[in-house]
């Protein structure tokens, strides 16, 4: 029988019942959570709908081991997500027969032994894309590529170094993302490297590396050598006792360009690499293939090459009882049980999980590209689920820290409300480990445990001092799952939950709220606007938590409060100065260093800041963060990532003052910059060559990029120069210059030439208003808006604005534009994305 399907209103509709009216809540859920053919026919209409899915097929994994849960028991835990949220991928995946793909949220991927290679390379690049086309963010290091200059054994004769394949793997998740989906990729490097210094920078040049994080490892004596001002060896290889190359730098002036471009761009990122591997219970298990070499790209999961993580969460607000009264207590013997529970659904995901696995194998098995073809994906899937089997890793999380700290009548940042949160997560932990202990007992030990190889590991040594019982239980049976614990953001899950995320304070204004305005009715009040003074368009009250606390004090929430009330009733609320503008930064990185004890994993945590705080700030914050046992730390100042990325074009800017319209250049250069820029068309691979004007584009060319008719071109190359040439009979002609890497000069005439007139005609069009100097955002409309009638016409129209929102200024809105994900016209460019201020979904296409 046909599965029953509805359409997106009727889903839509039911879900917003299901929200109690909240939109935004149910446009996440219909949009990236409900089960949806490749047609767009939805077959939830609600959660309702996902929970049973999940809880049936959980059920069923549990029905093959002992003391099983039901699928009523599981549907409990999971109902209304009040107690325990599976993340995006099992959340969309478990029991989703309509897609071949992985339940992992994330995986990292390297080579074993001498990885320094152009094969290496591009072999890491292809299961990058393999993985990520299924959903998946990818993590690797770079370490192994040797230092810029270094002698190599083919035609170039000396190494480029790490920054262009930063480049190629930033590029190449680009180009992977699908429906807006943006493809999530972590690179990392060692301080060691020579290199590193590169790596730090590569960032902060706009328009590079935009399809990546990137994150530096320090160790120990780095991180000294900084404080004390000391020299510190670089060296490659960066482990080997006889290296080819070393250098002794500063330590301090590099710690202070990391410090410098994290206040600017909000990048590196920082591992600290030494306390990673210190605490990492994996890595006892190092030499059977658990080194751990780079984490996922939200950095809570540190990972060995092929591991993947799979992530859930614990609402910690639910079991806050008479939340916001003088009474509330935390129910620490439900949250035990429900911690236990929670680690055999982990576990039980790992099974459907391998069964993924096996799907995904059997449709590479079936597809009809030749074996040689296939090679590279079979043996990926393969790794991974070797990997996933033999050590069953897990990462169970929580979420709404800072809403069960807030009702508890404890304010976030003191030290009252750390301690508290630190016997909750040192309470996970043991119960955590104590149901993988149950499960080794019921269901066996994953397959490598040797409680031998962890009788020295910190992690494992502080459960054996908070329970020696525990200890003893997991010497004698095992434990089930390699690692269990993490804590990541949950990201747009929170909307559902209706909670704040992670240990995060509340980032949102919590007393911000959305009332429908019909601005031809003059009879609708509008009560809330925004800080420039616009009312909101839909009804949402940002923090649910802040109106549970209003009405269990006794506060009208149905009132018509000015912006002097809400401002006074907050200050009485738990939630005063516990915005992530308001907390002490010091004591958060103090807070999370204290956590990160009981997490085997990682915490991801960004520390948000105002724009006006200092470099100093910075620089205390990254150190206490070394000094108290974080694993990692990353630092966002408000507007920080914006200001770097378009520096170039605001300087250029400032020239043309908003009441004096642009100067327009009607007599065109003889010789133009011009950037490169590559896109697909259907299944062909075409170029386009934008010449730039000021540091504005003026004109774009568009060509197929081929061997025979088309334009060949080297990867390599994304700029040049476009050349305009007359012959004697006055006819002209546009030629494209670069050079290559040892700055020869390669000339390739007749752009025009190479063109479909009809394509010649349209890209006549575009520059035309290039020319005339249209805002880009307003170019890239109208080339939307352009009806065209060949398929193909449509397609390369795409590739043209793609190729043109790079230059938009980030920050600058869509206007007319809607959100696909929340439906609010909330839009803005961010490095030649539309990013939703709302909700934070991004589309890249």
């Amino acid at each position: 029988m046909d599965k029953q399907s509805y359409t997106y209103n009727e889903a839509f509709e039911q879900s917003l019942e299901y929200f109690k009216g909240d939109e935004l809540a149910a446009r996440v859920w219909v949009n990236k959570y409900a089960v949806k053919d490749s047609y767009g026919n939805v077959f939830e209409k609600s959660p309702d709908d996902m929970h049973w899915r999940i809880a049936n097929e959980i059920a069923r994994v549990e029905s093959k081991y002992k003391n099983g849960l039901s699928s009523e028991e599981l549907f409990k835990l999971l109902d209304h997500f009040k107690y325990i949220v599976p993340q995006g991928s099992p959340m969309t995946g478990i029991g989703n027969e309509y897609q071949v793909a992985s339940l992992s949220n994330c995986f990292v991927i390297g080579i074993n032994g001498n990885a320094d290679s152009y094969g290496a390379i591009i072999h890491i690049d292809e299961e990058q894309v393999q993985l990520m086309k299924r959903r998946g963010g990818v993590g690797h290091d770079l370490s192994h590529i040797r230092p810029k200059g270094s002698p190599v054994k083919n035609s170039a004769l000396t190494s480029t170094g790490l920054v262009p394949f930063m480049e190629r793997y930033s590029n190449s998740t680009r180009e992977v993302a699908q429906d807006g989906r943006r493809g999530a990729l972590m690179l990392s490097v060692s301080i060691k490297h020579p290199d590193s210094e590169s790596f730090i920078d590569a960032k902060m040049t706009e328009g590079k590396v935009t399809g990546a994080n990137v994150s530096v490892k320090l160790d120990d004596d780095f991180m000294q050598a900084a404080v004390d001002r000391t020299t510190y060896t670089q060296k490659y290889p960066i482990d080997s006792d006889a290296p080819t190359f070393t250098k002794d730098i500063d330590a301090s002036s590099l710690w202070k360009k990391i410090v410098h471009n994290a206040w600017k761009s909000a990048e590196p990122g920082v591992l600290f690499w030494d306390t990673i591997i210190r605490e990492s219970v994996p890595d006892c298990y190092a030499d059977l293939g658990y080194k751990t070499v780079s984490t996922n790209p939200c950095g809570e999961i540190p990972l060995c090459p092929y591991d993947s993580c799979r992530l859930l969460a614990i609402n910690l607000y639910s079991y806050v009882v008479n939340p916001f009264t003088k009474d509330a207590y935390f129910d620490f013997e439900l949250f035990k049980d429900h911690v236990a529970k929670a680690q055999r659904i982990m576990d039980d995901i790992i099974d459907l999980e391998l069964e993924k696995i096996e799907h995904i194998m059997n449709k590479i098995n079936s597809d009809p590209e030749n074996e040689e073809v296939k090679l590279t994906e079979k043996h990926l899937w393969e790794k991974i689920y070797l990997k996933s089997k033999q050590g069953r890793r897990t990462g169970v999380g929580i979420t709404a820290e800072g809403d069960m700290i807030a009702a508890m009548g404890l304010r976030y940042g003191t030290e009252e409300a750390t301690e508290f949160s630190e016997e909750v997560h040192k309470t996970i932990a043991v119960e955590a480990y104590r149901s993988s202990v149950k499960m080794a007992e019921e269901r066996g030990a994953f397959e490598i445990y040797d409680s031998k190889r962890e009788e020295k590991n910190p992690f494992i040594n502080r459960l054996k001092e908070a329970d020696p019982e525990l200890y003893n239980s997991m010497v004698k049976y095992g434990r089930r799952n390699i690692a269990c614990l993490t804590i990541a953001p949950t990201g747009t899950t929170s909307l559902m939950t209706q909670t704040t995320s992670g240990i995060e304070p509340v980032f949102m204004p919590v007393y911000k709220r959305r009332r429908k305005v019909n601005p031809n009715d003059p009879e609708v009040h509008v009560d809330f606007v925004d800080e420039t003074g616009d009312a909101f368009e839909e009804y949402i009250v940002y923090h649910h938590k802040f109106l549970t606390w209003m009405e269990v004090n006794g506060y009208d929430t149905t009132k018509r409060y000015t912006q002097e009330e809400i401002d006074e009733l907050v200050k009485k609320s738990p939630y005063y100065k516990a915005t992530s503008n308001d907390v002490d930064w010091l004591m958060k990185v103090r807070m999370q260093g204290r956590i990160q004890k009981w997490v085997d994993h990682s915490i991801s945590v960004t520390i948000n800041l105002p724009n006006d705080v200092d470099e100093d700030l910075v620089n205390r914050l990254y150190v206490e963060a070394w000094k108290s046992g974080c694993k990692g730390c990353t630092v966002y100042r408000d507007g920080s990532r914006s200001g770097v990325l378009i520096s170039a074009k605001s300087d250029k800017k400032s020239e043309n003052p908003p009441c004096k319209q642009p100067d327009v250049v009607e007599v065109r250069p003889k010789v133009l910059e011009a950037d490169v820029v590559r896109f697909q068309n259907n299944k062909e691979k075409w170029v386009a060559f934008v010449g730039i004007l000021d540091g504005h584009p003026y004109e774009i060319f568009t060509g197929l990029q081929d061997d025979d008719e088309g334009i060949s071109l080297p990867k390599s190359v994304t700029t040049g120069r476009i050349i305009k040439n007359i012959d004697e009979n006055g006819n002209k002609r546009y030629d494209f210059q670069f050079e290559n890497k040892r700055g020869y000069k390669t000339t390739i005439e007749g752009l025009s030439e190479r063109f479909n007139k009809e394509y010649w005609n349209y890209a006549k069009l575009i520059s035309g208003v290039l020319r005339w100097r249209m805002p880009i955002d307003r170019v890239i409309k109208l080339v939307d808006s352009l009806q065209l009638d060949s398929e193909n016409i449509n397609t390369w129209k795409n590739g043209v604005e793609r190729a043109l929102k790079k230059y938009v200024i980030d920050g600058t809105k869509a206007d007319g534009q809607k959100c696909p994900n929340c439906g609010n016209e909330t839009l803005v460019y961010q490095e030649g994305c539309l990013i939703c201020k709302t909700c934070g979904s991004s589309r890249c296409g």
